[in-house]
């Protein structure tokens, strides 16, 4: 089947956080995609509207199918069915996690430039961000292992938040450095959450590997944060699953979830989660080229056109980090005068911590065009930034 990621889909007036933007901005920000899901997807809830009594909703036994047949055949990592608990999303759960597994003033560790939502899930819980800083090489992304070790010794250190793939630099982390992570969490009796909502989002030929799936110690030591929201554009149906095989965790993992009352599905949640997981591989292997195009000549045009922003080599999330370092000091300032100059709307890097002062961050899960609109206002803005 053929899937047309070129056609341009007007989102203004269906009240999306992404648009709610003046008429002439282009919103290339938050991350959610500017195509429709796949047809099954589509199908499946409309085949769920068209009954037309939405009442209280159980969990399907295929859902926990399709869960597990995705991950199997996918990703080669085989989860039990007891190993999953439904959340409303994976925000709701790191939160819950957070408020339950640990007490206020203790520390979380992350490692950034990251997910900026994490730090206020850990903050706006009492909770103490605890910064481990991505070493930063000639455009390379990698991990301070003494810092980290150092950080992880701290007995205050009871959390770490992981991302794999990262969020926003687009690293897959690779098996060893995931148990290398998993080793020294278990032998500083460090829990570990790993938010692995982009994964399916990887490039062509390429697939991570899930934490859960590295070693035993990874397995019992862990929480996984799933969903299918960012993979298939359905980020408003809030439906994702945390993976917890470790069963004394699990049942702590439970009762966070249904106590902050985050446990229970809309009617729409499992239905386009089980037709996604069954049913969307095709359309994602489309999506997934699409977007590795739209990458490639993202990168091109700033080669050529603005050679003093450059995209960090990625290798998933559909998420552009540009080192816009030579053309600003203040990526919030630069992304504030972008917007006024262009309408074109970005990410401040600095939002993610870490050394994120100098990067912006794009969004190019869009159409092409759209896509060569926001490239050319990028450039426009930052010569006249220059200038």
């Amino acid at each position: 089947m053929t899937y047309d990621f070129d056609q341009i889909l007007d989102r203004r007036g269906t009240h999306a956080t992404k648009w709610d933007v003046g008429p002439n901005e282009l919103p290339m920000w938050i991350a959610d995609m500017d195509f429709p899901t796949a047809p099954e997807i589509q199908a499946a809830i409309q085949a769920r509207a068209a009954h037309g009594v939405y009442g209280y909703t159980d969990i399907p036994e295929a859902w926990y199918d399709a869960i597990c047949g995705w991950w199997g055949n996918r990703h080669g990592f085989r989860m039990e069915r007891e190993w999953l608990l439904f959340s409303t999303g994976v925000v709701p759960t790191i939160s819950s996690v957070v408020r339950k597994l640990t007490t206020p003033g203790e520390n979380v560790l992350t490692m950034t430039p990251v997910y900026d939502i994490f730090f206020h899930s850990i903050e706006n819980n009492g909770r103490r961000v605890l910064e481990c800083p991505l070493t930063y090489q000639q455009g390379v992304y990698g991990i301070d292992w003494e810092d980290l070790e150092r950080k992880l010794a701290d007995p205050q250190t009871t959390l770490m938040i992981l991302c794999n793939p990262h969020n926003p630099v687009g690293k897959i982390w690779d098996r060893e450095t995931l148990a290398r992570i998993g080793e020294l969490c278990w032998d500083h009796h460090v829990l570990v959450l790993s938010d692995e909502i982009h994964c399916d989002l990887t490039l062509p030929g390429r697939d991570y590997t899930p934490f859960a799936a590295v070693s035993e110690h990874c397995r019992q030591n862990s929480i996984t944060c799933i969903a299918p929201t960012k993979t298939f554009n359905l980020a408003g149906l809030q439906t994702s699953a945390a993976v917890v095989p470790d069963p004394v965790l699990r049942h702590k993992v439970w009762r966070a979830l249904n106590t902050d009352e985050v446990a229970e599905p809309n009617c729409f949640a499992a239905e386009a989660a089980v037709a996604a997981f069954i049913c969307g591989g095709p359309w994602l292997d489309a999506l997934r080229a699409y977007l590795a195009g739209n990458r490639r000549q993202a990168q091109a045009f700033l080669s050529r056109e603005l050679p003093q922003v450059r995209a960090v080599d990625a290798e998933a999330t559909y998420l552009l980090w540009l080192d816009c370092g030579q053309a600003a000091e203040r990526s919030e300032e630069l992304a504030s005068f972008i917007r006024q100059k262009t309408g074109l709307y970005l990410s401040a890097g600095s939002v993610y911590r870490g050394n994120g002062n100098q990067f912006l961050r794009m969004n190019i899960a869009c159409p092409r065009s759209r896509l060569l609109d926001g490239l050319q206002r990028l450039r426009e803005a930052v010569l006249a930034y220059g200038g």
